[in-house]
């Protein structure tokens, strides 16, 4: 009597009611049971638990189970990858499940279970030693005797393949291969696998030897008889009007009869010919859980250059798109070549520090470059602070305005235009007639700036005057001064009001400015002009007594000023003002 074969509904169903007991037992046994009972082959009951573990999971989450169920399938999983019942990959994909449904809230409960397991996780599901798959054995006829490779095509024919109906279409019909394939062909390129499944071999000299030989054959093989990018194409086209998906197989077809269909595929030498190249970079690289006895001598190492070079130029030739993926399969081992070297070098930080080099710049220039170790702070020294007042600046322009020293306009500094644009960024800085709305109208920038050179000459104090020398001028000075502060109070409140002044009574005036405006004879749009240009009380004070000043002249006299106050009301302003004048006189 045959043994039973497997049912994956039966299997499946089978191990979905485990799971749920061992959910409430807290056990794995029930699991183990029912994985002994199933008949099958072990990989057909791993992928069926497998299956079984993300219905539970799914069927939880639609039913808004607490996040503890979820946490007790997972580590049901671990146990069961711990005793071989699952595969090592199960935890994570169970645990991308449920990060992608929960919602953020209880995603902390999920990271504290990962933290509190993540040492079980390396034992489990991490190939921490570099361990090769042994287990992954490709099986193929190796009894010559039995082989039917090397018989006439006309004697195939007349014996007939044994092909299922549908399986083969009428353009799809078995012709003659292009490619004289005998058993020694076929023995030797299937052969290559346990090279490529353990490439521990290849340091062994007699293994060494059998796959040089074998290689330079199949490779040989894949040189002399190239694929037709046109057939590949047409392929391709047939695929896309047909709405066929591109799949794949992770095990290889070993029958001699597929033999000359599957060197015949570009999909399929693409994968022969990408296996050679991951086992040559293992061969040549160093790897952290690798024995020292593994090295390779200097004519394998030429050899493996000299092949890794024709199995690129094979991947370009190879159709379709083949100079693409080849570039492209080399960048990838490139990037897995420097990432094995960042782990064998124990995962250093990318972040490195920054170091300050020792150049040998000179005497000075050293000195200039250890004055600060931060250059940033350097930058912010107040040392490097190079905006000059408005009296230095323009104390020049001031001197050169003045009618009495005869300066022909073009030698006046506002006509330099490199001194105009220093001018207009320093006012910008430093006064605040350069946002002062006007109505004068200025053809050129040394017109305006020749306007507001005489503006500040009136507020800022005289430039010192190192012309004038001898006791006469020094007297005609004391004259003058004694002169000024002789004058009465009433003089004094007839003179124009200075900056000084006008930056002093605005301190005072503050909140207040925008009730003495109108009697100042200020446009509503000029109001609002200076609303928009500062938040601050005081600035829009200092803005309206600026804009008065430009307004009215020589006739912006603390009189004026105090008459005007009188008029809006606040009387114990203008009554502040006046104690100015006369404390000043």
């Amino acid at each position: 009597m045959s043994p039973p074969l497997f049912s994956l509904p039966e299997a499946r169903l089978r191990f979905t009611t485990s799971t749920r007991e061992a959910l409430i037992n807290k056990s794995i046994k029930p699991l183990l049971s029912a994985f002994n009972q199933v008949p099958g082959s072990e990989n057909e009951k791993k992928c069926t638990l497998d299956q079984a573990f993300r219905v539970v999971v799914e069927e939880e989450i639609i039913n808004k189970a607490p996040c503890e169920n979820l946490l007790a399938i997972i580590s049901l999983a671990i146990n069961g990858v711990t005793e071989g019942i699952c595969t090592a990959s199960t935890p994570f994909v169970l645990l991308g499940d449920v990060l992608d449904c929960l919602p953020l809230d209880q995603c902390d409960k999920i990271f504290t279970f990962v933290e509190k397991n993540v040492a079980t996780w390396k034992s489990v599901g991490l190939n921490l030693q570099s361990q090769f798959n042994l287990e992954n054995v490709t099986v193929f006829n190796t009894n010559e005797h039995e082989s039917t490779l090397g018989q006439k095509h006309t004697e195939e024919r007349e014996e007939g393949m044994d092909v299922e109906e549908g399986e083969m279409g009428d353009d799809e019909a078995p012709t003659s291969c292009s490619i004289p394939i005998d058993y020694n062909l076929y023995r030797k390129f299937w052969s290559l696998q346990d090279y490529f499944r353990n490439p521990v071999q290849c340091y062994e000299k007699v293994s060494w030897k059998t796959f040089l030989k074998y290689s330079e054959e199949v490779l040989a093989v894949f040189k002399s008889y190239k694929l037709d990018d046109t057939q590949a194409s047409r392929k391709k086209l047939e695929e896309l009007k047909t709405g066929g998906e591109h799949v794949y197989f992770a095990k290889f077809l070993t029958s001699e009869k597929l033999m000359d269909l599957q060197l015949s595929d570009s999909n399929f030498r693409r994968h022969i010919l990408l296996q050679y190249l991951i086992l040559f970079q293992y061969l040549k690289g160093q790897v952290k859980f690798k024995s020292s006895n593994y090295v390779l001598t200097d004519e394998q190492s030429l050899w493996i250059e000299d092949t890794t070079k024709a199995v690129y130029q094979l991947l370009s030739e190879n159709p379709p798109d083949g100079e693409r993926f080849s570039k492209m399969v080399e960048h990838i081992l490139n990037t897995e070549e420097n990432w094995n070297s960042w782990k064998n070098e124990g995962c250093p930080s990318f972040v490195k520090e920054r170091s300050h080099p020792e150049f040998q710049l000179g005497e000075e220039l050293t000195r200039l470059w250890n004055l600060c170790p931060d250059n940033m702070e350097a930058c912010k020294s107040e040392s490097r602070e190079y905006m000059p007042t408005l009296e230095e600046f323009f104390e020049e322009a001031i001197e050169q305005a003045d009618p009495e020293n005869m300066v022909e306009n073009k030698y006046k500094a506002v006509n330099n235009s490199n001194y105009g644009w220093r001018a207009l960024r320093l006012l910008a800085r430093r006064s605040p007639h350069f946002f002062q709305p006007t109505n004068q109208q200025f053809k050129s920038l040394p017109e305006y700036l020749e306007n507001m050179v005489i503006k500040l000459a009136k507020e800022l104090p005289p430039p010192s005057e190192e012309i004038k020398t001898g006791e006469d001028e020094d007297e005609e000075d004391n004259d003058a001064l004694l002169k000024e502060n002789n004058e009465s109070p009433e003089v004094q409140r007839d003179k124009a009001m200075t900056g000084e002044q006008i930056e002093l009574f605005a301190n005072r005036l503050g909140e207040q400015w925008k009730a003495l405006a109108p009697y100042l004879e200020m446009k509503d749009s000029d109001i609002r002009q200076i609303e928009l240009d500062s938040e601050d009380v005081k600035m829009r004070a200092k803005q309206l007594l600026v804009a008065w000043q430009d307004q009215e002249g020589a006739h912006a006299t603390p009189d004026n000023l105090i008459t005007a106050l009188t008029k809006a009301g606040l009387s114990d302003l203008a009554e502040s003002l006046t104690n100015d004048t006369e404390g000043s006189s």
